[in-house]
């Protein structure tokens, strides 16, 4: 018998509310126990009544999605859905099992909700591997933004007060921290080795003691970084 799992949904938008609902009917693996307009209140319902999965909306009165979903207990696993594309990385630091951009359409939600069968019995977390797994970046340009699969970055390189995220076919420019990415980006597949370049380990062609080749780009290992990249390099080997 498969098992159910339990959810809430806490959503300031009613209409927001009544659609995960309708989903979370549709699919017979969720029961959904209760809903919340007031993020406070849900917090209060889940200290009494814990469930297996929160659909969490970001933008909200008193406190939001991000702040609730590091009060919440950690054995909960958080899905959050907001029309706001730029808390994507937030939503990745608290390691929510996913992040659903409003309009939700019925497709992309069972894709989210059936990581809860991929997790379970697991530490809870983002399913690194899932292939599904992306960013929405800030480009040029009010309220554009670019969406990037963390599988097909091949190197983050540091361009003073910007961010160029190098692509197989292209890059992106986007306003950021090379510091913001290496602490946001798995570090079992990405390392950096240079004050300018975090690179992705998948994509390494070969390397020697001062250069690596990616793609037939090639990168320098810096000082600073040299002892940690050759330990991980040498964690890879088999």
């Amino acid at each position: 018998m498969n098992k159910l799992f339990s959810c809430i949904i806490i959503d300031d938008e009613p209409a927001a509310i009544r659609l995960l609902e309708k989903y979370c009917s549709k699919v017979s693996f969720l029961e959904v126990k209760n809903t919340f307009t007031n993020p406070l209140e849900g917090l209060k319902y889940l200290e009494s009544e814990p469930v297996d999965l929160v659909f969490l909306d970001i933008q909200m009165p008193e406190i939001t999605g991000i702040q609730l979903s590091k009060i919440i207990n950690k054995k909960t696993k958080i899905i959050f859905t907001t029309a706001y594309p730029q808390f994507a990385l937030d939503s990745y630091e608290v390691a929510a099992l996913d992040y659903l951009l409003k309009p939700v359409d019925f497709e992309r939600f069972y894709k989210s909700v059936s990581k809860l069968r991929v997790t379970n019995d697991t530490e809870i977390g983002i399913n690194r591997k899932n292939a599904e797994e992306f960013f929405f970046f800030k480009t040029d340009g009010k309220n554009k933004y670019a969406k990037v699969f963390l599988e097909d970055i091949i190197y983050i390189e540091s361009l003073k007060n910007y961010i160029a995220i190098h692509l197989q076919d292209q890059q992106i420019i986007t306003y950021n921290t090379l510091k913001h990415f290496k602490e946001t980006l798995p570090s079992s597949d990405f390392i950096q080795i240079h004050k300018s370049y975090i690179i992705s380990i998948k994509h390494i062609d070969k390397i020697n003691n001062d250069t690596i080749w990616i793609l037939s780009k090639e990168l320098p290992i810096g000082n600073t970084y040299r002892k940690s990249f050759f330990e991980t390099i040498d964690n890879h080997q088999f």
